[in-house]
């Protein structure tokens, strides 16, 4: 099973979402930014570099959600997930094809990646 960290970013009261690209695994989906943590790192550490790596923002963690495990078929992952609030910097396209900044409201409009539905299906239900 695959650990991988991703963040649910808040931006001016509103939650970025990111869509995989063509050449990446379950392309075109949407999910929450984020990526495989290394070994002897934390999970808060992960998606902290993983956010800087992927879009080039600085984010604070808020808290976290329910883990998702996912199976793919072909691999397994453990997704854990990350409210977080939106510091610094640019948003770049530096892995993904596309990013929105989106109203809860508007979360179950896209065709989330697998492991990822859960987690907006909990967010949708809390208060930011």
């Amino acid at each position: 099973m695959i650990n991988v960290t991703c963040g649910i970013i808040i931006i001016a009261d509103k939650i970025l979402v990111a869509q995989r690209s063509e050449k990446m695994k379950l392309p075109l989906k949407w999910e929450f930014p984020g990526g495989k943590v290394e070994d002897n790192e934390k999970n808060e550490e992960c998606i902290v570099r993983e956010i800087r790596e992927e879009i080039d923002i600085e984010i604070k963690i808020v808290k976290k959600l329910t883990n998702s495990i996912y199976d793919y078929g072909t691999f397994k992952i453990n997704l854990i997930p990350f409210i977080a609030n939106y510091i610094s910097g640019n948003i770049k396209h530096l892995e993904h094809k596309d990013y929105r900044l989106l109203d809860k409201s508007e979360l179950m409009n896209l065709d989330w990646a697998g492991a990822d539905l859960p987690i907006v299906e909990e967010l949708i239900k809390i208060e930011l």
